[in-house]
Formats: structure tokens, sequence, C-alpha cells
């Protein structure tokens, strides 16, 4: 690890790093040790954990709140309007990502220059699944991590929330750094995290579809977060079960999936061929729902067409 931050560096609070937990004991020490080699202040947003995991963040000198956990979207926006008006620099993760070296020693500079020229920094992410490292089968590689305050906020989504700016000059800068994805979850854990994960992005797929400036662009021609939303976009054009498929071979095949090993089948497999698939499932169901219940409905009734009897007299 790093040598700690330097007494000059304590005395300015120029950034807060901020954590969303719900039971994580088994990896927030490693978390929070990379980020306090960025910024002694962490404040962790904690879902009313049960394993000693608000216990464990105080004990490493972060400043714990407690919230209940209703999306991240809404939880991610709160804790921003938490930290916004007392430090000028957000950096936000998850329990389980790590920073690297570099990355740390790349946020330290960023934030010792006032942000180098840019208002908010994306970052790489390394995914783990059984235990190992993913070189070449992980998804959404880039995220927007570090951002000037009242210069970022989490998208209004139910799932696959992304950070974007706000009235942001320019564009975000890069880091070569990582922060390591390092996933504790048990295969049935992560089965049924996102078995809800897959209800949701059902509900938000067989909806309108957000728009406007809380969202994400899909641009073809964007960032890489952009443009990785523009495919999905053309993802969901392709028939129902035949793009989960598709999928399959794409991130198995296509992006190397096949040189992880047993883990890159697997999470393949279960990214693609499951959930996937459940997703489609799922919407097919609601559509079928719809459906059903369009065509329980009764016709409406024509007006009786009003006659005039002759007159007899006539």
């Amino acid at each position: 690890m790093n040598e700690p931050a330097s007494p000059s560096t304590l005395a300015t609070p120029r950034c807060v790093v901020v954590l969303l937990t719900f039971n994580s004991v088994g990896i927030v020490r490693e978390t929070v040790g990379a980020a306090l080699q960025v910024s002694p202040h962490v404040l962790a947003v904690d879902s009313h954990s049960t394993d000693g995991t608000a216990e464990l963040l105080r004990e490493l000198g972060c400043t714990v709140l407690q919230r209940p956990f209703s999306n991240y979207s809404e939880q991610r926006n709160w804790a921003i309007a938490q930290v916004q008006a007392d430090y000028p620099w957000q950096l936000h993760l998850d329990a389980d990502e790590v920073l690297d070296d570099q990355a740390v020693q790349e946020l330290r500079a960023i934030l010792a220059d006032d942000g180098a020229g840019h208002d908010a920094y994306m970052l790489r992410r390394r995914d783990y699944f059984m235990g190992r490292m993913l070189r070449f089968s992980g998804v959404n590689p880039w995220h927007l991590r570090l951002f000037r305050s009242g210069r970022g906020r989490c998208e209004a989504r139910l799932y696959d929330q992304h950070f974007i700016t706000v009235g942001a000059t320019g564009p975000s800068g890069k880091l070569r750094g990582f922060m390591h994805d390092k996933n504790a979850l048990t295969l049935t854990d992560w089965i049924g995290r996102h078995n809800r994960w897959s209800d949701a992005e059902a509900r938000e797929k067989s909806g309108p579809q957000p728009a406007g400036d809380d969202v994400l662009q899909p641009r073809l021609l964007g960032d890489a977060r952009e443009r990785t939303r523009f495919i999905k976009q053309l993802y969901y054009r392709l028939p129902i079960g035949m793009r989960a498929i598709s999928y399959f071979f794409y991130r198995y095949l296509l992006r190397g999936g096949f040189l992880d090993g047993k883990p890159g089948f697997y999470f393949a497999f279960f990214q693609a061929l499951w959930f996937r698939m459940l997703v489609d499932a799922k919407i097919y169901e609601m559509q079928a729902a719809e459906s059903a219940t369009t065509s329980e409905k009764p016709a409406p009734t024509a007006p009786c067409a009003t006659t005039t009897r002759p007159n007899a007299s006539s």
C-alpha cells in the first residue's frame, strides 16, 4: 500500500470518499484502507447491516450514517447531498471496490492540482468472479466516480445506474489505475442479487424509457459509457431470447472470456444465458399479462340507434 497522507494533506479536507455498505464486513476493511490513502475523510452510508459492518467502519475511522436502502440512484444522490457543502470533491465507491496503487497516486495528484483541468474523472473497473480477477470478460469497465461537488449526480434509473456530470466545463478525464470490484458474494448470493436486478431491468424496459438530462445518453461517438449504452440500445432491438444467446458468444468468444478459465465461462454463462435470459423471460411475462388484461376488458357498447316510427295517419 501507499504511504499515509502527509500532515499538510490532512489539513485541508479537499475530498470525501463516500461508500455504500450493507453486510460488507468481509471486504470493507480493504476498501477503506485504500480509500484512506486518497482522503482521511470517509463517509459510509450503511443500510442497517447486521454483520458488524457499521462497527468495523467506525473502528477504521469512518463516519457512518444509517439509511434504509430503496435503490442505488436514490441512495447515492442522498449521499451526495450530505457532503456537498463541506467538501469540494467527492469520490464514490461501492463497499467492495478497492483502488489499486496507481489509482490512489493519480487521485492524490489530481486533488492536489484541484482537478488538473477537469470537473470529473472516470475510473476503470476490474470485475472479480468466484475469487478470480476477470481480465477479459468483465462488464461496463468505465465508471465516473470522482467529481467536483455540484458537478455530478447519479442518473435516475432502476438498474445499471451511472454517475453523470452536471454543468461540467469540458469532458471528463480518465485515470489509468483501476478500482477492483472484489465481489465477495457466494454464487448463491450473486444469483439472488441478480434475480432482484432482473426485476428492475424488466420493469424499466417494459415501461417508458428514461430520457433527458437525468440519464446517461446513448451516443456512438460519446465516451466509453455512452458507447456502451448505445450498444445496449441496439441489443434490445434484437429478438427476445436470441439476444441473450448472442451476448454469450460476444462475451465469451469475441471478448476473450475463455481466457479467464472456468470462472470466465461461468461468468459469461450466468451473465448472458441466465441473467439476460431471465430479464427477457420477465419482459415476456409482463407483456403477456398486459395482453391478457387488455383482452379481458369488455368491448365498449355502441349506443342504440334511434328509429322514427312512421306516422299512422300519413
